[in-house]
């Protein structure tokens, strides 16, 4: 793996404001529209709008269409380890567990499934981590 170059990484351009902007806005927007409605706010949330407008801005930046398939094809693996957190997180809510509580063992448990399909992946061909 290439050591991160955080330079890059931390420098900030007018159009990174811009792509910040409309991609907080994003968020916002969901998050007011879940004062209304749950299941509406939930829809908006699962549909890949953060990946997309991802897409969106590297497609700009003219990466390639490697990195652009290779990012898309990340994201559908990465997005595996996440889903049973979303229905361990309501059971323990449900079940007297606290917030904070529920969330920390939920963040536990997604990093322990994760490294378990990193490991179970490896063995199909598709290294999620390279070294």
């Amino acid at each position: 793996m290439n050591p991160i170059p955080w330079s890059k990484i931390l420098t900030f351009t007018p159009l990174d404001l811009g792509k910040l902007l409309l991609s907080a806005f994003i968020i916002v927007m969901v998050t007011k529209i879940q004062l209304f409605s749950d299941r509406l706010s939930a829809l908006l949330i699962a549909l890949p709008l953060t990946s997309l407008v991802a897409m969106i801005w590297m497609h700009s930046a003219k990466q390639s269409p490697e990195r652009l398939a290779n990012h898309a094809e990340g994201t559908f693996w990465f997005v595996l380890p996440t889903l049973p957190m979303f229905l361990i997180l309501p059971w323990m809510l449900r079940n007297g567990w606290g917030f904070w509580t529920a969330l920390l063992a939920n963040c536990v448990l997604t990093v322990g499934f994760f490294w378990v399909t990193v490991i179970l992946l490896r063995r199909f061909g598709i290294d999620l981590m390279p070294k």
